[in-house]
């Protein structure tokens, strides 16, 4: 593989699937040096033959980790493998590079057991792809990655996955049929009372993530066709949309906002879990967390009668009356004193503000990140943003942005982005595509992640 089509690779098929990764730059090397290796300050060091005399530097923010490094230098090889066999139909190439990827993320949590996940995903993609009884399928299974004894009439996977009756075994959040490694049915598994444990899940498959160790993969198939790997208490790798993703959950919270504070790392991590709870559920959001210096010049685009503290609508009705002092419209500058010359009450009163009143009611006063995360999806999920403050804050749900002439994309894209000039946002798609902007130190606003 030539310099050219290597940087290529890298660009296409690495960067992708490790959110916040970048290439940044080459190092000179020797044939002592492995193709795949760990470098300094959250690298990984990467060249395509023993022999090349450079390695290309990836980098990102959070340390790359063992099984990630596993994970390239499989993609690597088999790449390799496929390339120098000069096979250059780009449909064929397309299959043998998804079918790569696939069998490297699943060797990147285990060898032993990959041959039968990899069966077992290759069985759940064909449900995919049909109904039963005219209703679409979810499944639940485990692979058991400890050891197993020999027994050669047992019922393997094979056997009965892709028959009909097993259509209905499982659901894939409550109820799983386990097997060994080497395929064979060892049990079925009720999670109703799943030993507690830390996780990092959408909250419907939690208890899912907590009964998989570090001996156990749980492979869910979703009623919408997604295929969910679980691996050591956390979602490692889904199929969506036609391609995998890995999430790596740690760079994505780091991404949100750089600071070390405890509180901010909670607020950090509660926002990343209410967009992964949204993303799967296939419900569309947009949410906001503003930066400490940003939350004047945010207000400008949110209309008072969504804001839920008394705080926050008082910042806005200094705006709001000093912009009116400005005007040269005086009938338009009376109304807008009349509005905002008053309390907070009275002006939720004279708007009939009953939205703001309910939620206001409904938080009591809580930050985001102590709330349940059900209350937190459904109150994401309500038509227009959620902003929330640098210390946690929710300043409003549902607000409807007021965004510059001019924007590009839909209204949500539109709206996530002139809100990330002030800190973070993120925008959820209803087909469960999550995307993170932030603006540079000169305020263009870029895209800093995107999963799904």
């Amino acid at each position: 593989m030539d310099k050219i089509r290597f940087y290529n690779f890298i660009n296409k098929l690495i960067i992708p699937l490790f959110t916040g990764s970048y290439i940044a730059g080459e190092i000179e090397s020797s044939s002592r040096d492995l193709e795949v290796a760990l470098g300094k300050k959250n690298s990984i060091l990467l060249k395509p033959h023993k022999t090349d005399e450079y390695r290309v530097i990836l980098k990102r923010g959070q340390p790359f980790k063992s099984f990630e490094v596993n994970l390239i230098r499989a993609i690597l090889e088999d790449t390799t493998l496929v390339m120098n066999n000069e096979i250059t139909n780009p449909i064929y190439l397309q299959k043998l590079q998804h079918f790569i990827i696939e069998k490297a993320l699943v060797e990147s949590i285990t060898e032993t057991g990959s041959d039968t996940i990899m069966g077992i995903i290759t069985c759940l993609e064909k449900w995919s792809a049909r109904t039963y009884e005219g209703f679409n399928v979810a499944m639940g299974i485990f692979v058991n990655l400890s050891s197993s004894p020999e027994n050669e009439n047992a019922v393997t996977y094979n056997d009965i996955i892709e028959k009909d009756f097993f259509a209905r075994l499982t659901d894939g959040v409550s109820s799983f049929v386990e097997f060994d490694k080497k395929g064979h049915l060892v049990s079925y598994v009720n999670l109703k009372n799943a030993k507690s444990a830390p996780t990092v899940s959408p909250y419907v498959y939690d208890r899912v993530a907590r009964s998989c160790n570090d001996k156990r993969v749980g492979i869910v198939l979703t009623a919408s066709g997604d295929i969910l790997i679980f691996y050591a208490r956390q979602l490692m790798f889904a199929k969506r949309n036609g391609r995998w993703c890995v999430y790596s959950h740690d760079e994505v919270i780091r991404l949100l906002y750089n600071n070390v504070s405890y509180t901010a790392k909670q607020i950090r991590r509660a926002i990343y879990n209410t967009a992964l709870d949204c993303s799967f559920g296939y419900k569309g959001a947009c949410i906001v967390y503003l930066n400490k210096d940003k939350t004047r010049e945010a207000l400008v685009h949110i209309d008072g009668a969504d804001i839920l503290s008394e705080e926050h609508f008082n910042i806005k009705k200094e705006i709001e009356l000093e912009e009116a002092g400005k005007l040269y419209n005086i009938q338009y500058a009376k109304r807008i004193k009349n509005d905002y010359d008053c309390s907070y009450e009275e002006f939720l009163e004279r708007n009939n503000c009953i939205k703001t009143k309910a939620i206001s009611k409904i938080i009591s006063g809580k930050k985001f990140f102590e709330l349940d995360r059900t209350l937190l999806e459904e109150l994401v999920a309500i038509d227009g943003a959620i902003i929330v403050d640098f210390d946690g804050t929710i300043i409003a749900v549902g607000a409807i942005i007021k965004i510059e002439a001019g924007s590009l994309g839909g209204g949500r894209l539109a709206a996530t982005k002139c809100m990330a000039k002030y800190g973070v946002a993120i925008k959820v798609s209803q087909d469960g595509v999550m995307q993170g902007f932030s603006s540079d130190k000169h305020g263009k606003v870029k895209q800093i992640f995107n999963l799904g």
